[in-house]
Order: C-alpha cells, then structure tokens, then sequence
C-alpha cells in the first residue's frame, strides 16, 4: 500500500468508533469520513469521495462481520492493506457519576457481549444501540447519571467525558481485524515480505470440487489462514468462498496452488496482494496492545 496518499478515508461508524481509531492508527494522514454504514463507505470510496475505506471484517472473540463478505466481491475495490487493531472498551459515564449511579449499559450488541463481566458486576441493564460512539454521543445528550456507555478512549475524549473503569474487556485477547480498500489496486511487492493474497472463488458443479481445488494448496505448501463460506443470490445450490492465503501470486507455489483452484473453479476473483501485519507474528492467545 502507497505510504504517500492524501484525501478522506470512509469507515462504518460515528467519529470516536474504534474503526475511526484504527484509521487514526493506521493511515494519520487521511482525513476520517463517518459513515452510517458499510455500503456507505464502499461507495464512498467507488465515487471517489475518500480515497480510502477502513472496514472491519472479523475479530478474535466474535468472528466474522457477515456483512462484509457479501458486499468485497461486488464492491469493485481492492484490498490494499490490513491492520490488527486491539479492542479495548472503556466504560463512559457523564459528568459526576459513579459506578455506584450506574443502572444501564448502553453500546452496541458486540461490545455488549465482550464486556459481560463488568455488566453483572454493576447489576446494570445491557442496552442494544447501533454504534459503540454513537452510544457515548447518547449519554452525552441524556445527561443521566445512570446510564454509562461502553466506547473507546477516542469517543470519551470527543465528547468530553470521562472513564469510569478502563478496559472492561472480558479478555485481554480482544482485537478486530480491519482491510484497507482503494479503487484502484495497489498490490505489494513480492521484496515487501510477507504477503496476503485475498480472493473469493466458486467452485464448478462436480463431484468433491472443494476437495480438488483445495489440494493445490496443500501440495505446494501454501497456508490457508482463512476459508468461508457463504450462500448467494439466494439460493442453497450457490455457494462463495472467500479465503487469504500467506504468500505472492507471483511465487511459484502460490502459482501451482491458483492454477489448481481456478481450474476447479467456476469463478475466481483476487482482491488483493498486501503486506502482512505485524500483528500475525503474535502467538495465539497474546494480549493486544
């Protein structure tokens, strides 16, 4: 992915989410683009009105976000770059409460789900909303000393309120994988080191084609890091794969190992060659910085 890229980078979210601090984090010299949701920051970027789009699409403790798997294939974006982003929920009350005021929990469903403990301990109520930052903005409007919001540091710090209890995370572990998408590919260098290769594939209509075409890789010894599978065009007979494989199309073995896929494939699509994060190289388990 090019260092040297000025303009706005979209993401799925209000500003102080965590995929906002990821673009922080990831890309400081892009300006953030809020956007209500992920087929608004696709298209954000496919009109040219961000040059960039931070998009979650799994994390460690809750798995894949299914709607993104759906929406690469037909966006017509590239994948040119992917960041590990350690999740760490603060639990955001307004001004002059405490933990002893607290009665509900307000954030969205996700959130709500890794910070279980912190929840029965204060005996609050868990209160679904759409957005992590769009929670801390609620109680910024409401003004109840009864009500706390799980959000980030970066949503506590825009709305000026403060942090009752720090990472409330149920595990130390917690961190959500993001892809960075351009209109235009940017594919890395094989002398850039260790590279992802994306692509989602359908294979043909004959017996034990996913065993066949999965064989080219396991004879050319090309790991698999990720297979998922899921349904299109509505239909139980129409099923997509999308993978990431470590290693460059233009290595050999990755060669063969495509070569085999495609031939057993109806369809094959690459969405990207990018850099591998630092984050890859932890062993399982490892808390996130």
């Amino acid at each position: 992915m090019s260092d040297f890229v000025e303009g706005k980078i979209a993401f799925q979210g209000e500003l102080g989410a965590n995929s906002h601090a990821a673009a922080k984090a990831a890309c400081p010299s892009l300006e953030p683009l809020p956007c209500q949701t992920f087929e608004d920051a696709f298209a954000a970027v496919a009109s040219g009105k961000a040059v960039r789009a931070m998009i979650a699409i799994e994390n460690t403790l809750a798995g894949r976000v299914g709607d993104v798997h759906h929406l690469l294939p037909e966006a017509g974006l590239y994948i040119v770059g992917e960041y590990f982003a350690p999740i760490h929920h603060q639990l955001v009350g307004v001004k002059g409460a405490t933990l002893a005021d607290i009665k509900k929990v307000r954030s969205h469903p996700m959130a709500l789900g890794q910070c279980r403990k912190i929840i029965r301990e204060l005996g609050a109520e868990a209160v679904k909303t759409a957005d992590t930052a769009g929670a801390v903005r609620e109680i910024s409007e409401m003004g109840d000393k009864s009500v706390a919001a799980l959000g980030s540091t970066l949503a506590a710090a825009f709305y000026d309120l403060p942090i009752l209890r720090p990472d409330v995370e149920d595990e130390p572990h917690n961190a959500t994988r993001f892809v960075i998408l351009s209109a235009a590919p940017d594919d890395a260098e094989m002398e850039d080191g260790k590279c992802i290769t994306s692509f989602v594939f359908q294979v043909r209509n004959i017996p034990a084609a996913l065993y066949k075409a999965m064989g080219g890789f396991a004879t050319n010894g090309v790991n698999m890091t990720k297979l998922e599978s899921y349904q299109i065009g509505g239909s139980f007979n129409a099923t997509q794969f999308y993978a990431d494989i470590e290693g460059h199309p233009n290595e050999r073995n990755v060669q063969l190992a495509l070569q085999e896929l495609k031939f057993f494939s109806a369809e094959l699509k690459i969405l990207g060659v990018y850099k591998a994060h630092a984050f890859r190289k932890l062993e399982p388990g490892t808390p996130a910085s």
